[in-house]
């Protein structure tokens, strides 16, 4: 099994095995804090050979600049399957949608995809103050 993308996006949902996102990024800029992000999506999209045909446990987990878990896991279990020998891989998408995410301070946070503990992919989140001299260069800037 590999992770073939991770990311952090404004929408994200799984429509018959494929993963359509809308607006991927990596910086919210805040006017003050503490603040409340009305809504965002983690999207995973994970490859599986035909030896990881089985049922699979999956953990994201929200890390904060100190490195403690600043929301409740969000679990996930998928079943992989293979219909066919001929079939020499299968694709399956996690999608969470979390509305209101409260941050209450600045730093760089991290959602982390984990699979019988093991981190798979860690996707990091800036969080910072708005600051009118990058307004032109766009969040990131």
């Amino acid at each position: 099994m590999n992770i073939q993308l991770a990311t952090v996006c404004d929408f994200a949902a799984d429509y018959q095995g494929k993963l359509c996102i809308q607006g991927a990024f990596d910086t919210l800029c805040a006017q003050s804090f503490p603040v409340v992000h009305p809504q965002c999506s983690i999207a995973v999209r994970a490859i599986f050979q035909a030896e990881d045909a089985g049922r699979h446990e999956f953990v994201i987990r929200c890390i904060d600049p100190d490195g403690n878990e600043c929301l409740p896991p969000m679990p996930c279990t998928l079943e992989v399957t293979f219909p066919s020998a001929f079939i020499p891989f299968v694709s399956r998408n996690i999608v969470y949608t979390i509305q209101r995410v409260k941050f209450d301070r600045q730093g760089l946070f991290r959602w982390v995809v984990q699979h019988q503990n093991n981190t798979l992919a860690s996707i990091p989140l800036r969080v910072t103050l708005f600051d009118d001299r990058r307004s032109a260069t766009g969040p990131a800037g």
